[in-house]
């Protein structure tokens, strides 16, 4: 029997099928085969990462070594890229995975610190991770070359660099080409110190301004959220949080979705054409009611997430949907570290 979208239990994470072709496609025309390496983060789903290597993108980005371990095991393995660095048992987790033979496996690193872990748990592919402007991980450009003169001395094969300038993703249009260009310069002496053949970086943000990329790194074009829909117009909102109606008064209604199943750090959360978000308690959004709307209690109602990632992250599956029938689910199997 065919079940259609009132049919689920809510909160669901719902996938509108068609949204989610239309983006992948819009990107895979700019971005084809492996010049795109989709970010695990953003969908931590093996089922979902399985149509984006049907679609001809088989290198993929993880940022957790439990992402790159469960898209091994899915098959999936081709080329993985850990974009993070790892020290500790978690070096030892992913050395393990490179020796397992089950995946290619590559690591970001940026210090003599994560050099020597990496080279000691047995990961022997690396990218020289530098810093371009985003106060996070990432080496300064002028040490790229001696990191890559230390890995190659550890018997590791320095595949190119990588770099994010993830302050730049949500800048306005007018002028935001400019300075990811100016990013990319900071780069251009690392490149050069470093060799080899790949520089990967950006994301969604800058999937039509970063220039100097070989592969770019992009996550959430495929699912989208509110924030970022206006920094990359190109896509559509395709996931979204299918809710119920459980309280409501002349001013105002409830519904059953909260805290513990959204991202927040992007803001609050737009529920669909009856109202505007008041609140988010931890099993609930209050929201106000649009002018002239009142709906009987039971009614499902869709609401779009802030942040496509953590969002994500909160639930065990993602119901997909062609139309109004349900025609499969994702499990979000990549989740935890």
């Amino acid at each position: 029997m065919t079940r259609t979208v009132p049919d689920l239990p809510t909160p669901a994470l719902v996938v509108d099928l068609a949204a989610f072709d239309r983006n992948v496609a819009t990107m895979a025309a700019r971005w084809p085969g492996t010049t795109l390496r989709p970010h695990v983060k953003a969908f931590k789903s093996t089922a979902l990462a399985r149509r984006l290597a049907a679609n001809g993108h088989t290198g993929f980005c993880c940022a957790t070594v439990r992402e790159m371990e469960g898209m091994a095991a899915a098959g999936l393995g081709d080329d993985l890229l850990l974009a993070n660095e790892v020290l500790g048992p978690a070096a030892e987790r992913l050395g393990a995975l490179a020796r397992s033979g089950t995946a290619r496996v590559t690591t970001g690193v940026d210090s003599v610190e994560t050099v020597e872990a990496a080279a000691g748990a047995g990961v022997m592919e690396v990218l020289i991770d530098v810093n371009v402007g985003l106060p996070r991980c990432g080496c300064d450009p002028a040490d790229a070359g001696r990191l890559a003169d230390l890995a190659r001395s550890k018997g590791m094969t320095v595949r190119g660099v990588m770099a994010y300038e993830g302050h730049l993703m949500r800048e306005p249009e007018d002028g935001k080409g400019t300075k990811v260009q100016a990013a990319g310069e900071v780069l251009q002496a690392a490149v050069e110190a470093t060799g080899g053949d790949l520089v990967s970086g950006g994301g969604t943000g800058t999937w039509t301004t970063n220039t100097w990329a070989t592969e770019l790194q992009a996550g959430s074009y495929c699912l989208m959220d509110t924030e970022y829909v206006p920094h990359a117009s190109e896509f559509e909102n395709a996931l979204y949080l299918w809710c119920t109606l459980i309280s409501a008064t002349e001013a105002w209604g409830v519904l059953d979705g909260g805290l513990k199943c959204l991202g927040m750090d992007h803001g609050d959360p737009t529920v669909v054409d009856v109202g505007s978000c008041w609140f988010v308690s931890d099993e609930h959004i209050t929201f106000g009611w649009a002018d002239g709307r009142r709906l009987p209690l039971g009614t499902g109602v869709r609401v779009l997430p802030g942040h496509v990632d953590p969002t994500v992250a909160s639930h065990e599956r993602m119901y997909v949907l062609d139309g109004e029938d349900v025609v499969d689910d994702w499990p979000v199997d990549l989740r935890g570290w």
